[in-house]
């Protein structure tokens, strides 16, 4: 007995000690030390380029210098500057800096030979805010399935997307802006050249995003710069073909302009010469901010790259939520009355707003905040068409494969009695004065990262049943088989068909009962919207 406690006591002590025993990995500017954290090999803040900070602000990212010795990689690098926008982003650092250009690796491989596939994932947050260090995308749990993870940060807001004459003056290509996009491009980069390192295969490089992540991939995928650098993309609530066309250089320019003025100052050097802190606090960027057509990361308009058949020709997964907002996201405090509906619709559709309640349904008051006036007023016009609209020409033009998913299981309640229902998906604090939101129906706007990237236990705010979890193994499952092989689908699971050559696109509902659904009136809404937004 005595002898079989010791052996027990020993055995594990001996695993604590593995789990805490350092790991070394060689890559192009020097050695790294990460961690074995039970099995998956942890390397956190890794510089992917040089800090952007004082002349290098607004510039493209340049490559980092080599370091001598050993650098250690076991906390997360400083997320990028930001304000706290939205109260469901849980950091894995307090540090908040300028320079935030450091990426995060999870590998599961046991000899760093194995050509393990590599999923890249950029956050959401509007192009506002948001970090590679929130727990909801660790990557622990896709390693233990055997994928490469990673996570990288990127400017945010007016530090990486400023754009004006004086800087475009700066560049051989005669524009400027779009530096968190050039941020990604350097991450994806930097993996490709260094990911055999720590098992994986350069190869076989996913890169995959939600909301602005989304429309970030869907940015990638239209640059030239991105030709060969990734494998198959996937897209979850966004993309940057919307409602309009993206910026011209000239238009970005004098927004651009125009904020200089608001912050005070008249030329590009004493704008670098401010502190971050202050700049940020001047600029006072709350909506997302302007990317445009700078003759670099984009030398067209997406929209056309997609027309013309000039993207990345990739296998694509994209999806969102079936609830992403509600209808009181363009009442803007009016009842919710189908009157007051329609007059909010004709300001976004025009002489088509009766046309497209029919297609939609909403007959009646009790509609308008009910699933048809969801979908109607938020969820279809906030992001549902914009992935649509990627996912369909990539379809036509793309020659590759299209998956599409619809994710339809409401959050649980909060643990937290103290926090209510925010903006976006997102949570904030309960008050007195705070309005009572209306109970979701489905799943809102954010709510799937968790259950794809099979993190549910990192978010405390929800009451996670058994029923989430299943959900969550279900739907990470797609994801980890699209990530290995190009198609979701595997032992166990639902048959996914894809959209390509179908008339009435087939749509995976990923809940508890998970099924594909043919909706034909959905694709007659989305072609009517075609329409009116670019005839």
């Amino acid at each position: 007995m005595k002898r079989s406690f010791l052996t027990s006591v020993l055995t594990l002590l001996v695993g604590v000690l593995f789990a805490q025993q350092p790991v070394k990995v060689n890559v192009a500017e020097g050695v790294l030390e990460g961690t074995n954290e039970s099995g998956v090999k942890t390397f956190k803040g890794i510089p992917f380029a040089a800090p952007p900070v004082g002349n290098l602000r607004w510039k493209a990212p340049q490559p980092v210098e080599k370091w001598q010795g050993v650098r250690l990689a076991k906390e997360y690098g400083p997320n990028p500057m930001q304000e706290n926008l939205y109260g469901d982003m849980n950091f894995g650092t307090k540090k908040m800096s300028e320079d935030c250009l450091y990426l995060n690796v999870w590998t599961p491989a046991k000899k760093m030979n194995e050509n393990l596939p590599v999923l890249i994932y950029f956050n959401g947050g509007g192009l506002m805010c948001g970090s590679g260090s929130e727990p909801r995308y660790a990557g622990d749990a896709m390693a233990r399935k055997g994928i490469i993870s990673v996570t990288a940060n990127y400017r945010e807001g007016i530090f990486g997307f400023f754009t004006h004459p004086q800087l475009s003056k700066e560049t051989s290509y005669k524009g400027s802006g779009n530096y968190g996009f050039l941020d990604q491009v350097a991450a994806i980069k930097w993996v490709k050249d260094n990911i055999a390192a720590f098992g994986g295969d350069p190869n076989r490089i996913t890169i995959v995003g939600e909301s602005a992540g989304s429309m970030s991939v869907s940015a990638l995928m239209a640059s030239p710069l991105c030709k060969g650098l990734f494998a198959q993309a996937m897209g979850s609530s966004g993309s940057v073909i919307g409602t309009k066309k993206v910026a011209t250089l000239k238009e970005a320019e004098a927004a651009g302009v125009e904020m200089a003025k608001k912050i005070g100052c008249k030329n590009i050097k004493d704008l670098r010469a401010m502190s971050a802190e202050e700049l940020m606090k001047k600029a006072a960027v709350r909506s997302v901010p302007i990317y445009n057509i700078d003759g670099y990361f984009w030398t067209k308009q997406p929209y056309n790259v997609f027309a013309n058949g000039e993207q990345t020709k990739v296998p694509l997964l994209i999806g969102g939520n079936n609830q992403e907002m509600n209808a009181m996201f363009i009442l803007q405090g009016k009842p919710a009355t189908v009157e007051n509906l329609k007059n909010a619709a004709r300001a976004i559709y025009g002489d088509a707003t009766d046309e497209l309640f029919k297609l939609y349904a909403i007959n009646s008051d009790a509609d308008v905040l009910g699933q048809p006036g969801n979908n109607l007023a938020a969820g279809d016009i906030f992001l549902d068409y914009s992935t649509w609209k990627w996912g369909n020409m990539h379809k036509l033009t793309g020659g590759q494969p299209v998956f599409r998913y619809r994710y339809c299981h409401p959050r649980p309640d909060m643990v937290l009695k103290d926090k209510v229902a925010g903006l976006a998906g997102g949570v904030q604090e309960k008050t007195s004065d705070t309005p009572a939101a209306p109970k979701a129906l489905g799943a809102v706007h954010s709510a799937d990262i968790e259950y794809a990237m099979g993190t549910l236990p990192t978010n405390r705010v929800y009451d996670w049943q058994p029923a989430d979890y299943t959900i969550s193994d279900i739907f990470s499952s797609y994801y980890v088989n699209f990530v290995k092989t190009g198609n979701p689908n595997g032992l166990g699971l639902v048959d996914w068909p894809t959209t390509n050559s179908k008339a009435v696109a087939p749509v995976l509902q990923i809940d508890e009962n998970t099924f594909v659904k043919e909706d034909p009136n959905m694709e007659k809404r989305y072609e009517l919207m075609d329409k009116l937004f670019w005839k």
